[in-house]
């Protein structure tokens, strides 16, 4: 008899261990208003109002940024701090977009314990966090942040150490759900919409920037480059010179003489004339509005002739040209290699088996967004997966399957079927911009998705444009976007046409890109024929 109590007792104990484990170890659902539970920020700079609200098109409340343009700080304290050292932790939380993203974050940071006497309403941008995790989205930046704040155990200082290449935020207007699982072998996996999304190891320096551990050696920064150290591998020819019949001054183009006006060019024919059809205003006042002019049309004329107006002979490259003469290079006699300084024992090196993790004792979120509708919702720290899981699958995806039904809905209404078939070319193409090896062309890349997703009415024609972009881009990366090699010549230094000489990214290019604009304006646009 008291061995069968004791089995029970044994069997209630396990029981009531195994629904313990399985419990959250904090769940917000936000079904209740969080006053009192979760405390505002009372610095000056978060002038954003958070509110208790349902989610569009739902009955589920969550917590809301009501206001565009502020900053917002909000945190919840934890009854106790939660261990990150041992076992699995889940960080999971839901965020809907209701207007979209432009540029704002809508991450949460996991706030390690703070010195004695810190009061929850001092909580701001400085507030030391663990762990910051979630979306953040603006120009360039695209990416689900995930950052480790670790204590360096020879210098004491705190290192953020940021996932390298994390996956991309969705663009739509739907719920969508973002887990970080931290496993006890160093492992970390996000995943969104319970999708795994990436993998990586904390102690890896493939996968965080900078590496958790240091290099254990560094180069010596009291060690400086000799003043005679050569590190040119190529030098112009001392003994080159240049040849008699070098014409530096020939032309890049010059008319091409043999060139003969083609037969039917209207010589006495403008290319515009006036709008026939076109009729002064009646209430055109000469005084005050000058004389009035009837606006300009292309010339029907010349659109069944070869041209019209003064023909003059084009222009064609000239065989002379040559530019300007510079010596051939050869190889330096005297190069010694580029120049590094020697290394020398980093003396923040420290060895590892697994991170350091500081406890979470509070959650709390603090972005400045230009957006407002970004509902938070359902946030979760568990150890067990199968906890987060669950909650995924009875929280947020029978909103989500509402939602997508919702869009589809409007997207035919709207006459856009193709929309939803095309954004998963745009989700295609934010991933391939993530490549590591796309990373210097990743900005440009980025603000060629956003022109094409801005665009409401979206066309073939410009997925083509930009799958165009990706071909050129991996051409040049892959093939060096090189022309095969012409025979060897004396280096000249060739002289562009004028027009392109100042055409660059963010010089007199844009400038004179913009006085054009503003000349469009203000004056009729002619249109030039092709002159043959």
């Amino acid at each position: 008899m008291m061995g069968g109590r004791a089995l029970l007792l044994l069997l209630v104990s396990a029981l009531l261990v195994q629904i313990r484990a399985s419990d959250p170890v904090l769940y917000e659902s936000f079904d209740e208003d969080f006053e009192g539970r979760w405390v505002v920020s009372k610095k000056d700079e978060y002038q954003g109002v958070w509110k208790h609200a349902k989610s569009d098109g739902h009955e589920d409340y969550g917590l809301l940024v009501s206001e565009k343009a502020r900053k917002y700080a909000i945190i919840k304290e934890l009854d106790e701090p939660v261990t990150l050292k041992d076992g699995t932790v889940v960080l999971q939380f839901e965020v809907r977009l209701q207007n979209g993203l432009e540029c704002g974050g809508a991450y949460i940071k996991y706030i390690r314990p703070q010195e004695a006497g810190w009061d929850a309403k001092e909580f701001d941008n400085e507030t030391p966090y663990t762990i910051m995790f979630g979306p953040d989205k603006c120009g360039s930046t695209n990416k689900v942040h995930f950052i480790l704040k670790h204590k360096n155990p020879k210098t004491g200082k705190y290192v953020e150490h940021h996932l390298k290449f994390p996956p991309s935020v969705p663009y739509d207007k739907l719920s969508h759900v973002y887990t970080a699982i931290l496993k006890p072998d160093n492992e970390v996996r996000i995943l969104v919409d319970g999708e795994e999304k990436k993998k990586a190891n904390f102690l890896s320096a493939d996968d965080f920037e900078p590496a958790l551990i240091p290099p254990k050696t560094i180069p010596d920064p009291e060690d400086k480059k000799p003043e005679d150290w050569d590190e040119r591998a190529k030098i112009p020819d001392p003994d080159a010179v240049k040849p008699d019949d070098w014409d530096e001054d020939a032309p890049l183009e010059i008319e091409d003489e043999e060139a003969t006006k083609p037969e039917g060019w209207l010589d006495d024919e403008p290319e515009e004339i006036d709008d026939p059809e076109a009729a002064k205003p009646e209430d055109w006042d000469d005084e005050e509005d000058g004389e009035w002019e009837a606006p300009k049309i292309d010339n029907p004329k010349c659109e069944v002739a070869p041209g019209c107006g003064e023909w003059k002979k084009p222009m064609k490259q000239n065989p002379a040209y040559k530019g300007k003469w510079h010596a051939p290079m050869i190889d330096n006699p005297n190069y010694k290699g580029i120049w590094k300084p020697q290394e020398i024992p980093n003396p923040e090196y420290f060895e590892l088996d697994k991170p350091d993790f500081d406890p979470i004792a509070a959650i709390g979120i603090e972005i400045w967004t230009m957006q407002d509708g970004i509902l938070f919702d359902n946030i979760l720290i568990a150890d067990d997966e199968k906890v987060a899981t669950s909650i995924l699958e009875k929280t947020w995806k029978p909103k989500y399957e509402v939602e997508k039904e919702k869009e589809k809905a409007e997207e035919a209404a709207a006459g856009a079927d193709g929309l939803s078939e095309f954004q998963k070319v745009f989700d295609i193409l934010y991933k391939i911009a993530d490549i590591p090896f796309l990373a210097p062309y990743k900005t440009k890349i980025i603000d060629v998705i956003e022109k094409g997703e801005q665009q409401p009415n979206i066309t073939i024609g410009i997925l083509v444009s930009i799958v165009v972009v990706f071909v050129t881009v991996l051409f040049r990366i892959l093939f060096g976007g090189k022309k095969p090699a012409a025979p060897v010549k004396p280096a000249v230094e060739v002289k562009k046409p004028k027009a392109t000489e100042t055409d660059g990214a963010g010089s007199n290019g844009d400038k004179e890109e913009k006085e054009d604009e503003k000349e469009e304006t203000t004056a009729p646009r002619r249109r030039s024929r092709r002159e043959t």
